[in-house]
Protein backbone atom coordinates (compact mmCIF):
# COMPACT_ATOMS: atom_id res chain seq x y z
CA UNK A 1 0.00 0.00 0.00
CA UNK A 2 2.86 2.51 0.84
CA UNK A 3 4.58 1.31 -2.65
CA UNK A 4 1.39 2.29 -4.04
CA UNK A 5 0.54 5.91 -2.34
CA UNK A 6 4.42 6.61 -3.25
CA UNK A 7 3.80 6.31 -6.92
CA UNK A 8 0.72 7.92 -6.65
CA UNK A 9 2.49 11.22 -4.87
CA UNK A 10 5.54 10.88 -7.71
CA UNK A 11 2.98 11.43 -10.50
CA UNK A 12 2.73 14.76 -12.29
CA UNK A 13 -0.63 16.86 -11.57
CA UNK A 14 -2.22 15.93 -15.06
CA UNK A 15 -1.67 12.14 -14.27
CA UNK A 16 -3.36 12.24 -10.94
CA UNK A 17 -6.15 14.32 -12.35
CA UNK A 18 -6.27 12.26 -15.78
CA UNK A 19 -7.12 9.34 -13.43
CA UNK A 20 -9.86 10.88 -10.66
CA UNK A 21 -11.57 12.36 -13.98
CA UNK A 22 -11.76 8.63 -15.34
CA UNK A 23 -12.90 7.64 -11.55
CA UNK A 24 -15.71 10.84 -12.00
CA UNK A 25 -16.90 9.02 -15.31
CA UNK A 26 -17.20 5.71 -13.51
CA UNK A 27 -18.76 7.05 -10.56
CA UNK A 28 -21.61 8.64 -12.81
CA UNK A 29 -22.22 5.76 -14.64
CA UNK A 30 -21.64 2.59 -12.16
CA UNK A 31 -23.79 4.24 -9.73
CA UNK A 32 -26.62 4.40 -12.34
CA UNK A 33 -25.44 0.87 -13.30
CA UNK A 34 -25.52 -0.49 -10.20
CA UNK A 35 -29.16 0.86 -8.64
CA UNK A 36 -30.69 0.01 -12.10
CA UNK A 37 -32.00 -3.59 -10.63
CA UNK A 38 -33.76 -1.67 -7.60
CA UNK A 39 -35.63 0.64 -10.26
CA UNK A 40 -36.69 -2.06 -13.09
CA UNK A 41 -38.03 -3.98 -9.80
CA UNK A 42 -39.89 -0.72 -8.42
CA UNK A 43 -40.95 -0.13 -12.04
CA UNK A 44 -43.01 -2.30 -14.77
CA UNK A 45 -41.67 -2.98 -17.84
CA UNK A 46 -44.37 -0.15 -19.12
CA UNK A 47 -43.09 2.30 -16.67
CA UNK A 48 -39.27 1.57 -17.19
CA UNK A 49 -39.91 2.00 -21.08
CA UNK A 50 -41.94 5.69 -20.68
CA UNK A 51 -38.81 6.13 -18.29
CA UNK A 52 -36.50 5.52 -21.04
CA UNK A 53 -38.16 7.83 -23.65
CA UNK A 54 -37.94 10.59 -21.53
CA UNK A 55 -34.13 9.91 -21.54
CA UNK A 56 -33.94 9.77 -25.50
CA UNK A 57 -36.25 12.79 -25.33
CA UNK A 58 -34.01 14.80 -22.88
CA UNK A 59 -30.44 14.04 -24.83
CA UNK A 60 -32.12 15.14 -28.03
CA UNK A 61 -34.08 18.08 -26.65
CA UNK A 62 -30.94 19.51 -25.09
CA UNK A 63 -29.06 20.09 -28.46
CA UNK A 64 -31.69 21.95 -29.59
CA UNK A 65 -31.96 24.28 -26.17
CA UNK A 66 -28.57 24.77 -25.29
CA UNK A 67 -26.88 23.90 -28.59
CA UNK A 68 -23.78 21.92 -26.42
CA UNK A 69 -22.17 25.37 -25.64
CA UNK A 70 -20.39 22.96 -23.00
CA UNK A 71 -18.67 21.02 -25.27
CA UNK A 72 -15.48 21.44 -27.74
CA UNK A 73 -16.39 25.07 -27.98
CA UNK A 74 -16.10 26.00 -24.25
CA UNK A 75 -12.89 23.92 -23.94
CA UNK A 76 -11.38 25.62 -26.64
CA UNK A 77 -12.12 28.93 -25.73
CA UNK A 78 -11.06 28.84 -22.08
CA UNK A 79 -7.36 27.75 -23.56
CA UNK A 80 -7.58 30.61 -26.47
CA UNK A 81 -9.10 33.52 -23.96
CA UNK A 82 -7.39 31.85 -20.77
CA UNK A 83 -6.51 35.91 -19.99
CA UNK A 84 -10.43 36.52 -19.65
CA UNK A 85 -11.64 32.68 -19.04
CA UNK A 86 -13.69 34.18 -15.74
CA UNK A 87 -15.52 36.56 -18.38
CA UNK A 88 -15.76 33.90 -20.59
CA UNK A 89 -17.13 31.09 -18.30
CA UNK A 90 -19.77 33.74 -17.01
CA UNK A 91 -20.85 35.04 -20.85
CA UNK A 92 -21.59 31.61 -21.81
CA UNK A 93 -23.73 30.62 -18.42
CA UNK A 94 -25.57 33.57 -19.51
CA UNK A 95 -26.23 32.38 -22.69
CA UNK A 96 -26.76 29.69 -21.87
CA UNK A 97 -29.76 30.12 -19.45
CA UNK A 98 -31.07 32.70 -22.05
CA UNK A 99 -31.52 29.79 -24.20
CA UNK A 100 -33.29 27.60 -21.97
CA UNK A 101 -35.88 31.05 -20.50
CA UNK A 102 -36.31 31.39 -24.36
CA UNK A 103 -37.35 27.92 -24.97
CA UNK A 104 -39.42 27.39 -21.61
CA UNK A 105 -41.30 30.44 -22.90
CA UNK A 106 -41.77 28.37 -26.29
CA UNK A 107 -42.76 25.61 -24.30
CA UNK A 108 -45.23 27.07 -21.96
CA UNK A 109 -46.82 29.11 -24.54
CA UNK A 110 -47.50 26.03 -26.45
CA UNK A 111 -47.43 23.21 -24.03
CA UNK A 112 -51.00 20.98 -25.31
CA UNK A 113 -49.10 21.07 -28.67
CA UNK A 114 -45.25 19.54 -27.43
CA UNK A 115 -47.11 17.59 -25.05
CA UNK A 116 -48.20 15.62 -28.19
CA UNK A 117 -45.59 15.20 -29.80
CA UNK A 118 -43.45 13.90 -27.07
CA UNK A 119 -46.45 11.96 -25.28
CA UNK A 120 -45.02 13.47 -21.68
CA UNK A 121 -47.18 15.59 -19.42
CA UNK A 122 -46.36 19.43 -18.36
CA UNK A 123 -44.68 18.92 -15.19
CA UNK A 124 -42.48 16.34 -16.55
CA UNK A 125 -41.69 18.34 -19.44
CA UNK A 126 -40.68 21.53 -17.14
CA UNK A 127 -38.54 19.14 -15.17
CA UNK A 128 -36.71 17.99 -18.20
CA UNK A 129 -35.67 21.98 -18.72
CA UNK A 130 -34.77 22.43 -15.02
CA UNK A 131 -32.59 19.00 -16.14
CA UNK A 132 -30.98 20.53 -19.26
CA UNK A 133 -30.16 24.06 -17.16
CA UNK A 134 -29.03 22.48 -14.25
CA UNK A 135 -26.58 19.65 -16.28
CA UNK A 136 -25.15 22.49 -18.65
CA UNK A 137 -24.47 24.71 -15.41
CA UNK A 138 -22.21 21.67 -14.10
CA UNK A 139 -20.80 20.84 -17.73
CA UNK A 140 -19.17 24.03 -18.39
CA UNK A 141 -18.01 24.24 -14.15
CA UNK A 142 -16.66 20.69 -14.75
CA UNK A 143 -14.82 21.55 -17.95
CA UNK A 144 -12.87 24.48 -16.10
CA UNK A 145 -12.19 22.34 -13.37
CA UNK A 146 -10.29 19.80 -15.98
CA UNK A 147 -8.77 22.44 -17.92
CA UNK A 148 -6.83 23.42 -14.65
CA UNK A 149 -6.72 20.16 -13.36
CA UNK A 150 -8.58 20.51 -10.04
CA UNK A 151 -9.55 17.39 -9.85
CA UNK A 152 -10.66 17.39 -5.99
CA UNK A 153 -14.08 19.67 -6.15
CA UNK A 154 -15.13 17.44 -9.06
CA UNK A 155 -14.72 14.19 -7.61
CA UNK A 156 -16.61 15.28 -3.95
CA UNK A 157 -19.55 16.86 -6.06
CA UNK A 158 -19.81 13.74 -8.84
CA UNK A 159 -19.79 11.56 -5.57
CA UNK A 160 -22.54 13.40 -3.54
CA UNK A 161 -24.81 13.71 -6.83
CA UNK A 162 -24.41 10.82 -8.07
CA UNK A 163 -25.09 8.71 -4.89
CA UNK A 164 -28.03 11.21 -4.33
CA UNK A 165 -30.31 10.59 -7.35
CA UNK A 166 -30.67 7.07 -6.77
CA UNK A 167 -31.44 7.27 -3.08
CA UNK A 168 -33.95 10.22 -3.74
CA UNK A 169 -35.78 8.14 -6.36
CA UNK A 170 -36.00 5.47 -4.84
CA UNK A 171 -37.62 7.20 -2.00
CA UNK A 172 -39.66 9.39 -4.93
CA UNK A 173 -40.80 6.61 -6.43
CA UNK A 174 -41.62 4.12 -3.63
CA UNK A 175 -44.14 7.18 -2.35
CA UNK A 176 -45.91 7.87 -5.42
CA UNK A 177 -48.69 6.87 -7.48
CA UNK A 178 -46.86 8.22 -11.12
CA UNK A 179 -43.60 6.73 -10.66
CA UNK A 180 -42.04 7.78 -13.74
CA UNK A 181 -42.60 11.46 -13.45
CA UNK A 182 -41.42 10.65 -9.72
CA UNK A 183 -38.64 8.75 -10.80
CA UNK A 184 -37.97 12.13 -13.06
CA UNK A 185 -38.74 14.87 -10.46
CA UNK A 186 -36.03 12.87 -8.27
CA UNK A 187 -33.82 13.53 -10.38
CA UNK A 188 -34.54 17.61 -11.14
CA UNK A 189 -34.59 17.74 -7.59
CA UNK A 190 -30.92 16.63 -7.05
CA UNK A 191 -29.28 18.29 -10.18
CA UNK A 192 -31.04 22.04 -8.97
CA UNK A 193 -29.62 21.79 -5.29
CA UNK A 194 -26.63 20.21 -6.34
CA UNK A 195 -25.84 22.40 -9.09
CA UNK A 196 -27.41 25.34 -8.76
CA UNK A 197 -24.55 26.85 -7.03
CA UNK A 198 -22.35 26.76 -9.52
CA UNK A 199 -23.73 28.60 -11.66
CA UNK A 200 -23.34 31.93 -9.06
CA UNK A 201 -19.69 30.88 -8.82
CA UNK A 202 -18.62 31.44 -11.89
CA UNK A 203 -21.22 34.46 -12.75
CA UNK A 204 -19.56 36.00 -9.05
CA UNK A 205 -16.02 35.68 -10.77
CA UNK A 206 -16.75 36.65 -14.45
CA UNK A 207 -19.24 39.29 -13.42
CA UNK A 208 -20.36 39.76 -17.36
CA UNK A 209 -23.54 38.17 -18.27
CA UNK A 210 -23.57 39.45 -22.01
CA UNK A 211 -20.58 39.58 -23.90
CA UNK A 212 -21.07 40.71 -27.49
CA UNK A 213 -17.81 38.96 -28.75
CA UNK A 214 -17.80 35.62 -26.85
CA UNK A 215 -21.71 35.05 -27.51
CA UNK A 216 -21.06 35.41 -31.41
CA UNK A 217 -17.84 33.21 -31.16
CA UNK A 218 -19.62 30.49 -29.33
CA UNK A 219 -22.46 30.66 -31.67
CA UNK A 220 -20.48 30.77 -34.86
CA UNK A 221 -18.57 27.69 -33.44
CA UNK A 222 -21.05 25.37 -32.46
CA UNK A 223 -24.15 26.31 -34.51
CA UNK A 224 -22.48 24.33 -37.60
CA UNK A 225 -21.45 21.39 -35.60
CA UNK A 226 -25.58 21.03 -34.04
CA UNK A 227 -26.29 18.60 -36.85
CA UNK A 228 -23.23 15.98 -35.74
CA UNK A 229 -24.49 16.51 -32.20
CA UNK A 230 -28.22 15.93 -32.68
CA UNK A 231 -27.17 13.00 -35.20
CA UNK A 232 -25.48 11.20 -32.59
CA UNK A 233 -28.13 11.18 -30.05
CA UNK A 234 -30.42 10.28 -32.81
CA UNK A 235 -28.27 7.18 -33.30
CA UNK A 236 -28.14 6.31 -29.50
CA UNK A 237 -31.85 7.43 -28.60
CA UNK A 238 -34.44 6.98 -31.41
CA UNK A 239 -35.16 3.14 -31.47
CA UNK A 240 -36.40 3.72 -27.73
CA UNK A 241 -38.63 6.57 -28.70
CA UNK A 242 -40.39 4.93 -32.11
CA UNK A 243 -40.40 1.49 -29.74
CA UNK A 244 -42.65 3.20 -27.57
CA UNK A 245 -44.47 4.73 -30.14
CA UNK A 246 -44.67 1.89 -32.63
CA UNK A 247 -44.79 -1.66 -30.34
CA UNK A 248 -45.49 0.15 -26.75
CA UNK A 249 -44.91 1.11 -23.60
CA UNK A 250 -43.61 -2.35 -22.03
CA UNK A 251 -41.21 -3.57 -25.14
CA UNK A 252 -39.58 0.03 -24.90
CA UNK A 253 -38.93 -0.92 -21.05
CA UNK A 254 -37.48 -4.16 -22.15
CA UNK A 255 -35.65 -3.10 -24.60
CA UNK A 256 -34.03 0.00 -22.50
CA UNK A 257 -32.54 -2.32 -20.19
CA UNK A 258 -31.10 -4.15 -22.77
CA UNK A 259 -29.36 -0.94 -23.91
CA UNK A 260 -28.17 -0.03 -20.55
CA UNK A 261 -26.42 -3.75 -19.65
CA UNK A 262 -24.62 -2.86 -23.42
CA UNK A 263 -23.81 0.25 -22.77
CA UNK A 264 -21.74 -0.73 -19.48
CA UNK A 265 -19.23 -1.26 -22.22
CA UNK A 266 -18.80 2.56 -23.23
CA UNK A 267 -16.82 2.79 -19.84
CA UNK A 268 -14.13 0.70 -21.25
CA UNK A 269 -14.54 2.99 -24.71
CA UNK A 270 -14.23 6.18 -22.32
CA UNK A 271 -11.13 5.17 -21.17
CA UNK A 272 -9.46 3.78 -23.52
CA UNK A 273 -10.73 6.98 -25.79
CA UNK A 274 -8.78 8.97 -22.89
CA UNK A 275 -5.90 7.92 -23.08
CA UNK A 276 -5.19 7.24 -26.73
CA UNK A 277 -6.90 10.68 -28.09
CA UNK A 278 -3.85 12.79 -26.86
CA UNK A 279 -1.22 10.25 -28.14
CA UNK A 280 -2.89 10.09 -31.18
CA UNK A 281 -2.65 13.73 -31.86
CA UNK A 282 0.58 13.63 -30.67
CA UNK A 283 1.82 11.18 -33.28
CA UNK A 284 0.16 13.01 -36.04
CA UNK A 285 1.36 16.13 -35.00
CA UNK A 286 5.38 14.27 -34.82
CA UNK A 287 4.68 12.99 -38.29
CA UNK A 288 4.32 9.64 -36.78
CA UNK A 289 0.68 8.52 -37.44
CA UNK A 290 1.49 5.47 -38.69
CA UNK A 291 2.83 4.10 -35.33
CA UNK A 292 -0.53 4.46 -34.54
CA UNK A 293 -2.11 1.29 -35.69
CA UNK A 294 -0.58 -1.58 -33.41
CA UNK A 295 -1.61 0.29 -30.25
CA UNK A 296 -5.08 0.76 -31.69
CA UNK A 297 -5.79 -2.22 -32.78
CA UNK A 298 -4.35 -3.76 -29.40
CA UNK A 299 -7.66 -1.49 -27.87
CA UNK A 300 -9.92 -2.55 -30.69
CA UNK A 301 -9.12 -6.42 -29.42
CA UNK A 302 -9.49 -5.42 -25.70
CA UNK A 303 -13.15 -3.68 -26.24
CA UNK A 304 -14.19 -6.56 -28.66
CA UNK A 305 -13.29 -9.10 -25.93
CA UNK A 306 -15.02 -7.50 -23.02
CA UNK A 307 -18.12 -6.87 -25.28
CA UNK A 308 -17.68 -10.89 -26.29
CA UNK A 309 -17.56 -11.56 -22.57
CA UNK A 310 -20.50 -9.84 -21.54
CA UNK A 311 -22.98 -11.22 -24.39
CA UNK A 312 -21.59 -14.76 -23.21
CA UNK A 313 -23.04 -13.48 -19.79
CA UNK A 314 -26.05 -12.01 -21.02
CA UNK A 315 -28.91 -14.13 -19.53
CA UNK A 316 -27.08 -13.54 -16.12
CA UNK A 317 -26.89 -9.89 -16.32
CA UNK A 318 -30.25 -9.33 -17.34
CA UNK A 319 -31.16 -11.69 -14.01
CA UNK A 320 -29.38 -9.09 -11.95
CA UNK A 321 -30.65 -6.09 -13.23
CA UNK A 322 -34.42 -7.13 -13.48
CA UNK A 323 -36.51 -9.76 -12.54
CA UNK A 324 -38.39 -12.50 -15.00
CA UNK A 325 -40.81 -9.82 -17.10
CA UNK A 326 -37.30 -8.25 -18.72
CA UNK A 327 -35.73 -11.73 -19.49
CA UNK A 328 -36.60 -11.39 -23.74
CA UNK A 329 -33.55 -8.50 -23.29
CA UNK A 330 -31.31 -10.98 -23.51
CA UNK A 331 -32.00 -11.46 -27.24
CA UNK A 332 -30.98 -7.66 -28.06
CA UNK A 333 -27.96 -7.36 -26.07
CA UNK A 334 -25.64 -9.09 -28.64
CA UNK A 335 -26.55 -6.83 -31.24
CA UNK A 336 -26.42 -4.02 -29.35
CA UNK A 337 -22.96 -4.84 -27.38
CA UNK A 338 -21.53 -5.07 -31.04
CA UNK A 339 -22.22 -1.85 -31.85
CA UNK A 340 -19.70 -0.64 -28.73
CA UNK A 341 -16.77 -2.11 -30.83
CA UNK A 342 -17.79 0.17 -33.82
CA UNK A 343 -18.66 3.15 -31.48
CA UNK A 344 -15.21 2.96 -29.97
CA UNK A 345 -13.64 2.56 -33.58
CA UNK A 346 -15.24 5.28 -35.37
CA UNK A 347 -14.10 7.55 -32.94
CA UNK A 348 -10.46 6.69 -33.38
CA UNK A 349 -11.16 7.40 -37.16
CA UNK A 350 -12.78 10.83 -36.30
CA UNK A 351 -9.68 11.57 -34.63
CA UNK A 352 -7.81 12.30 -37.60
CA UNK A 353 -10.89 14.71 -39.11
CA UNK A 354 -10.62 16.42 -35.38
CA UNK A 355 -7.22 16.87 -35.76
CA UNK A 356 -7.48 18.66 -39.58
CA UNK A 357 -10.27 20.61 -38.47
CA UNK A 358 -12.49 18.93 -41.44
CA UNK A 359 -15.98 19.36 -39.33
CA UNK A 360 -17.94 18.97 -42.67
CA UNK A 361 -16.22 15.27 -43.43
CA UNK A 362 -17.46 14.41 -39.66
CA UNK A 363 -21.20 15.84 -39.77
CA UNK A 364 -21.51 13.91 -43.21
CA UNK A 365 -20.65 10.36 -41.72
CA UNK A 366 -22.98 11.16 -38.71
CA UNK A 367 -25.98 12.75 -40.60
CA UNK A 368 -25.77 9.68 -42.82
CA UNK A 369 -25.69 6.88 -40.14
CA UNK A 370 -28.61 8.83 -38.21
CA UNK A 371 -30.92 8.93 -40.95
CA UNK A 372 -30.30 5.52 -42.19
CA UNK A 373 -30.85 4.42 -38.34
CA UNK A 374 -34.60 6.10 -38.98
CA UNK A 375 -35.54 4.87 -41.98
CA UNK A 376 -34.38 0.99 -41.09
CA UNK A 377 -35.70 1.73 -37.54
CA UNK A 378 -39.37 2.60 -39.15
CA UNK A 379 -39.33 0.32 -41.66
CA UNK A 380 -38.33 -2.96 -39.41
CA UNK A 381 -39.39 -1.63 -36.21
CA UNK A 382 -43.05 -2.50 -37.53
CA UNK A 383 -42.12 -5.69 -39.25
CA UNK A 384 -40.18 -7.84 -36.64
CA UNK A 385 -41.18 -5.72 -33.31
CA UNK A 386 -38.73 -4.14 -30.61
CA UNK A 387 -36.02 -6.97 -31.72
CA UNK A 388 -35.08 -5.16 -34.83
CA UNK A 389 -33.64 -2.26 -33.35
CA UNK A 390 -30.99 -4.01 -31.83
CA UNK A 391 -29.91 -5.08 -35.17
CA UNK A 392 -30.60 -1.62 -37.53
CA UNK A 393 -28.43 -0.14 -34.52
CA UNK A 394 -25.54 -2.56 -35.00
CA UNK A 395 -25.99 -2.20 -38.81
CA UNK A 396 -26.05 1.67 -38.65
CA UNK A 397 -22.70 2.08 -36.35
CA UNK A 398 -20.94 -0.38 -38.71
CA UNK A 399 -22.06 1.89 -41.40
CA UNK A 400 -20.86 4.95 -39.50
CA UNK A 401 -17.80 3.72 -38.61
CA UNK A 402 -17.53 2.83 -42.47
CA UNK A 403 -18.25 6.51 -43.12
CA UNK A 404 -15.66 7.95 -40.62
CA UNK A 405 -13.29 5.19 -42.30
CA UNK A 406 -14.05 6.92 -45.78
CA UNK A 407 -13.49 10.10 -44.30
CA UNK A 408 -10.39 9.74 -42.27
CA UNK A 409 -8.76 7.96 -45.38
CA UNK A 410 -9.84 11.14 -47.12
CA UNK A 411 -7.61 13.21 -44.71
CA UNK A 412 -4.75 11.40 -44.75
CA UNK A 413 -4.73 11.76 -48.62
CA UNK A 414 -4.90 15.59 -48.37
CA UNK A 415 -2.63 15.78 -45.25
CA UNK A 416 -0.41 12.92 -44.87
CA UNK A 417 0.81 11.82 -48.39
CA UNK A 418 -2.00 9.05 -48.72
CA UNK A 419 -0.83 7.36 -45.77
CA UNK A 420 -3.41 4.23 -44.38
CA UNK A 421 -3.25 4.17 -40.33
CA UNK A 422 -5.31 1.32 -39.85
CA UNK A 423 -5.39 -1.63 -42.45
CA UNK A 424 -8.62 -1.80 -44.30
CA UNK A 425 -8.02 -5.59 -44.21
CA UNK A 426 -7.22 -5.99 -40.47
CA UNK A 427 -9.63 -3.76 -39.47
CA UNK A 428 -12.70 -5.26 -41.24
CA UNK A 429 -11.01 -8.66 -40.70
CA UNK A 430 -11.41 -8.23 -36.96
CA UNK A 431 -15.02 -6.78 -37.08
CA UNK A 432 -16.34 -9.94 -39.26
CA UNK A 433 -14.47 -12.27 -36.74
CA UNK A 434 -15.90 -10.19 -33.94
CA UNK A 435 -19.56 -10.44 -35.34
CA UNK A 436 -19.43 -13.95 -36.19
CA UNK A 437 -18.27 -14.93 -32.54
CA UNK A 438 -21.05 -12.70 -31.32
CA UNK A 439 -24.10 -14.56 -33.40
CA UNK A 440 -22.37 -17.75 -32.44
CA UNK A 441 -22.83 -16.27 -28.50
CA UNK A 442 -26.86 -15.69 -29.38
CA UNK A 443 -27.59 -19.14 -30.12
CA UNK A 444 -26.26 -20.64 -27.14
CA UNK A 445 -28.32 -18.87 -24.42
CA UNK A 446 -30.61 -22.02 -24.27
CA UNK A 447 -27.82 -24.32 -23.75
CA UNK A 448 -26.36 -23.27 -19.79
CA UNK A 449 -23.43 -25.81 -19.81
CA UNK A 450 -22.74 -25.04 -23.16
CA UNK A 451 -21.95 -21.19 -22.41
CA UNK A 452 -20.34 -21.94 -19.30
CA UNK A 453 -18.31 -24.41 -21.08
CA UNK A 454 -17.36 -21.28 -23.35
CA UNK A 455 -17.03 -18.77 -19.98
CA UNK A 456 -14.34 -21.97 -18.63
CA UNK A 457 -12.30 -21.84 -22.31
CA UNK A 458 -11.99 -18.08 -22.01
CA UNK A 459 -10.71 -18.18 -18.53
CA UNK A 460 -8.09 -20.83 -19.27
CA UNK A 461 -7.05 -18.95 -22.53
CA UNK A 462 -6.49 -15.81 -20.53
CA UNK A 463 -4.53 -17.53 -17.95
CA UNK A 464 -2.30 -18.91 -20.54
CA UNK A 465 -2.18 -15.75 -22.18
CA UNK A 466 -1.62 -13.69 -19.03
CA UNK A 467 1.70 -11.98 -19.62
CA UNK A 468 1.00 -10.99 -23.03
CA UNK A 469 -2.44 -9.16 -21.43
CA UNK A 470 0.28 -7.66 -19.01
CA UNK A 471 2.07 -6.45 -21.80
CA UNK A 472 -1.26 -4.70 -23.61
CA UNK A 473 -2.27 -2.92 -20.25
CA UNK A 474 1.23 -2.01 -19.27
CA UNK A 475 2.04 -0.73 -23.05
CA UNK A 476 -1.86 1.55 -22.53
CA UNK A 477 -1.05 2.86 -19.65
CA UNK A 478 2.39 3.97 -20.32
CA UNK A 479 0.67 5.40 -23.27
CA UNK A 480 -1.02 7.45 -20.67
CA UNK A 481 1.43 8.45 -18.79
CA UNK A 482 3.58 9.98 -21.41
CA UNK A 483 0.32 11.77 -23.64
CA UNK A 484 -0.52 13.36 -20.09
CA UNK A 485 3.27 14.56 -19.29
CA UNK A 486 3.72 16.16 -23.18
Amino acid sequence: MGKILQKYQKMSVQVRASFWFLICSFLQKGISSITTPIFTRLLTTEEYGQYGAFNSWLGIITIFVTLNLFYGVYTQGLVKYEKEKYVYSSSLQGLTLTLCLGWTAVYLLFRGFWNRIFSLTTVQMLAMLVMIWATAVFNFWAAEQRVTYSYRRLVLLTLLVSAAKPAVGIFFVIHARDKVTARILGLALVELVGYTGLFFVQMARGRVFYSGKFWRYALLFNLPLVPHYLSQTVLSSADRIMIRDMVGKSEAGIYNLAYQISLLMTLFNTALSQTLSPWIYQKIKAGRAKDVSQTAFMAMGLIAGMNLLLMLLAPEAVAIFAPKAYYNAIYVIPPVSMSVFFMFSYDLFAKFEFYFEKTVFIMAASVTGALINLVTNYIFIQKYGYYAAGYTTLFCYLIYAAGHYIMMNRVCDRYLDGLRPFSAVKYWGMAAVFMAAGFVLLFTYQSRILRYGLLLTVLVLAVIFRNRLKEIMKRLVNIRKTGKKK
